[in-house]
């Protein structure tokens, strides 16, 4: 099993959650966040002046897969995500050693 995190522009969502759905995929976790990446922010024009905005908002999606699903979600992920500018995002997967359900104690690994 594998934890993907993925942080998006949040004007994606809908796109990401569609098309994750699908391919069968529809649990996961959004997290609003702030953050910056290789751009460094942005410059707003803002009463006739330059303003700099360095911390921008992004969505953080946490979904935890098959091993199998991976390559599939990532793909998916980032053609529904894909803006072609700056700050479109990054994906992240860490392997999971164990998880378990709540409700029923059902333990996977």
């Amino acid at each position: 099993m594998k934890k993907i995190e993925a942080i998006v522009r949040p004007e994606r969502l809908e796109q990401i959650k569609k098309a994750l759905e699908e391919k069968g995929v529809v649990a996961m976790t959004v997290i609003e966040v702030l953050g910056r990446g290789e751009q460094k922010g942005i410059k707003l024009q803002y009463r006739g002046g330059t303003m700099d905005v360095d911390m921008l908002p992004k969505l953080k999606l946490e979904l935890y897969v098959a091993d199998e699903e991976v390559d599939l979600v990532m793909k998916t992920i980032c053609d529904a995500g894909r803006t072609g500018k700056f700050g479109d995002g990054r994906i992240f997967v860490s392997p999971v050693e164990k998880s378990g359900k709540v409700r029923t104690g059902e333990v996977f690994t």
